[in-house]
C-alpha cells in the first residue's frame, strides 16, 4: 500500500503529540505508521494503525510528521 504522499515527499511515520479524548487508541510520543488515504487526508487526517490494531484517521494536529532513516524504515516494515 503507497503511503499518504505530501510537498515535501511521502510521510511515512507521525509521533502522536496528543491523545486528548482517545487515551485508550494512542500512545503521546509513540511512532505510528501512516497509512495513505487521500480521502482522510483532504479532510485534515491521517490514517494509522491505533493501539487497537486497527486503523482509523486522526486529526493530523495530534501527530508531528517524521522522517525515519531508510534503514530504521525497512527494519519497522518487517514488525508484524
Amino acid at each position: 500500500m503507497e503511503m499518504e504522499k505530501t510537498e515535501g515527499g511521502k510521510i511515512r511515520f507521525a509521533v502522536c503529540v496528543s491523545n486528548m479524548d482517545y487515551p485508550g487508541s494512542l500512545e503521546v510520543g509513540k511512532l505510528y505508521r501512516v497509512i495513505a488515504d487521500d480521502q482522510a487526508n483532504a479532510h485534515g487526517y491521517f490514517r494509522v494503525v491505533d493501539e487497537s490494531g486497527e486503523d482509523y484517521a486522526y486529526a493530523k494536529d495530534r501527530f508531528f510528521p517524521s522522517e525515519v532513516p531508510e534503514t530504521l524504515e525497512h527494519a519497522l516494515s518487517k514488525v508484524v
